[in-house]
């Protein structure tokens, strides 16, 4: 079974950025969290998440909520 894509019409990715800004971590700094959780994510990967040019996995989503120690509120916002 393939995972799903969720399509980023919602900002997605510009709340990803946001957050992970705020907290001061870099994008290779995430990736590399992501990677010690077993999510293959590379510094490219999200950088085309957070442009909104690439879609996101559930489990990319899962993993970054996690990693963020944010809710899905906060990701999904408009």
């Amino acid at each position: 079974m393939r995972e799903q894509k969720i399509k980023q019409d919602i900002c997605i990715g510009a709340n990803i950025r946001e957050i992970r800004r705020r907290q001061g971590l870099k994008q290779t700094e995430l990736a590399g969290l992501l990677q010690l959780e077993g999510i293959p994510m590379t510094r490219e990967a999200l950088v085309k998440i957070e442009r909104g040019a690439q879609h996101i996995q559930a489990s990319q989503l899962r993993a970054i909520k996690n990693a963020l120690n944010v809710s899905y509120d906060e990701l999904l916002e408009p």
